[in-house]
């Protein structure tokens, strides 16, 4: 049996696991409870665990699963994914190419937060957090077909969209 420490074993993954829940929610606070809540039952059932191969492929596993219960729960609200405020540029030529770039990002958001909820993750998994093919098809439990087909359809669907914004406008 394997002594599992929370501090070197579990609180390492908060970041990745709040990550994952913020994609599926799209709300802060809600993000937060359910990485709590992860953290915490895998704390409780860690004696539970000795046939776990990757302790960090269960933990986003139940993650997933929580979220996925509070989604369905409450209406998630779109907020905005980049909340950190930025310096402030020295010229009018920076200002400007750091407004397209942020609307360009709010756009690839709002066109991720369109997503079937399995794209979005398989999406998230494997762009943002990049685990392997063989992990995010243990997390999510599909096969490694099932994730490059579902990750192929959400980049390919983003990509027409959001040529369709870049060449039509709104």
């Amino acid at each position: 049996m394997k002594d599992w420490d929370f501090r070197y074993d579990l609180l390492p993954l908060k970041d990745k696991l709040f990550r994952l829940a913020y994609r599926i929610t799209l709300h802060t606070a809600e993000a937060e409870d359910i990485t709590q809540d992860t953290l915490i039952r895998v704390w409780n059932k860690r004696h539970e665990l000795e046939d776990v191969r990757s302790l960090e492929a269960y933990c986003l596993t139940v993650c997933r699963n929580l979220a996925n219960d509070r989604r369905e729960l409450h209406e998630a609200q779109n907020l905005s994914l980049d909340g950190t405020p930025c310096d402030a540029p020295d010229n009018a030529d920076e200002i400007d190419s750091r407004m397209e770039r942020d609307e360009r990002l709010q756009w690839v958001h709002r066109l991720m937060a369109k997503l079937p909820e399995k794209q979005r993750a398989i999406l998230h998994l494997r762009d943002i957090e990049g685990h392997s093919y063989h992990e995010i098809a243990d997390i999510l439990g599909v096969s490694e077909e099932q994730v490059k087909v579902n990750l192929f359809r959400a980049r390919r669907w983003i990509k027409e969209q959001y040529e369709k914004i870049e060449n039509y406008g709104l």
